[in-house]
């Protein structure tokens, strides 16, 4: 079984900001799988089923972005599911806009809700599909990743979640390596 885990915050003052692209992601495998996202355990919405023959939980966190751990770590004990099978889809503002990269372990990079499951969990040694939102310009940091995205940007956003989501799939199916050759080297 696969935790799949996207990061936002939830309400509906944060919907469609740059930070809940992870929530966004999660809305899209649920759509394309019907697996519903509406039973709440370990303060998270989550919904079982599967995915291209694999077993999955589909989870958004409802702890707020800096409390992410508590969820992600309580729903890995519930499943007994190990840090290599959680797949955690989040925003990063040190990626271009739209831009993706995906990687099999690593630091938090300075992402709060990162930092969080890390510290949870007690392992950097979990996959993550990184979605660009750009840096800010002149603004605050916490302005920018709570600011929605701009009209202009909207078609270019909606394309980078749907390859995001294709992203969990092709890891689910196909595994690490090919994922990154393919949404890594892609030109967006």
């Amino acid at each position: 079984m696969k935790l799949i885990v996207g990061l936002g915050n939830p309400g509906r003052e944060y919907s469609g900001t740059r930070h809940n692209v992870g929530f966004e992601v999660i809305d899209v495998l649920s759509k394309r799988h019907h697996i519903a996202v509406r039973a709440r355990r370990n303060h998270a919405k989550v919904g079982e089923g599967t995915i291209g023959g694999e077993q999955v939980v589909l989870a958004k966190p409802q702890t707020f972005m800096n409390r992410s751990g508590e969820a992600v770590a309580g729903l890995a004990r519930r499943y007994r599911i190990a840090p290599e099978d959680i797949i955690v889809i989040y925003d990063d503002v040190n990626l271009p806009l739209c831009k993706l990269r995906i990687r099999t372990r690593g630091s938090a990079g300075g992402h709060n809700g990162m930092k969080s499951i890390i510290h949870s969990l007690g392992s950097e040694e979990f996959p993550r599909i990184r979605i660009g939102i750009g840096s800010p310009d002149r603004r605050d940091m916490v302005d920018h990743v709570l600011s929605k995205f701009k009209r202009a940007e909207m078609p270019f956003v909606r394309d980078a979640i749907d390859r995001a989501a294709d992203a969990v799939e092709s890891y689910l199916s196909d595994g690490p390596e090919p994922t990154m050759n393919r949404f890594n080297a892609d030109g967006q």
